[in-house]
């Protein structure tokens, strides 16, 4: 039973890193995993990913490059203001300037440089490093 689409696409691609693959395949696929893999490959963790059709949901075909070291998703998500970015990469990333905390803003999927950028908050989504 699938009931968390993007934490699942999250565990293939970490599992796929650590044994060392050079592609994986997510499906089903969604719009917030695309956001999500679009903004992963924005900021070099991910080299390309390709959407096929498969008469279902569709299939995501993730190039790899081994930068992954862990990912996975926050749930429950919680809403965070701009205010509190600090607070949550420090329990999420190991270190300073370190990885990625994916949020889900009204301006779209960010990272959490962006919005502390663009002063907004949102829902955290995911962590990445």
């Amino acid at each position: 039973m699938l009931n968390d689409p993007l934490a699942n696409a999250l565990s293939l691609i970490k599992n796929a890193e650590i044994k060392g693959k050079g592609t994986c395949l997510i499906q089903p696929s969604s719009k917030l995993i695309g956001n999500v893999l679009n903004l992963l490959k924005e900021k070099g963790y991910i080299s390309e990913f390709e959407y096929m059709e498969d008469g279902k949901a569709g299939v995501f075909q993730v190039k790899l490059m081994g930068n992954i070291n862990n990912c996975g998703v926050i749930k429950p998500r919680y809403p965070i203001k701009r205010e509190d970015l600090e607070k949550w990469e420090s329990r999420y990333l190991p270190a300073r300037d370190f990885g990625l905390l994916i949020l889900t803003t009204t301006q779209g999927i960010i990272s959490q440089d962006e919005a502390k950028k663009n002063g907004v908050g949102g829902k955290v989504l995911a962590y990445v490093y």
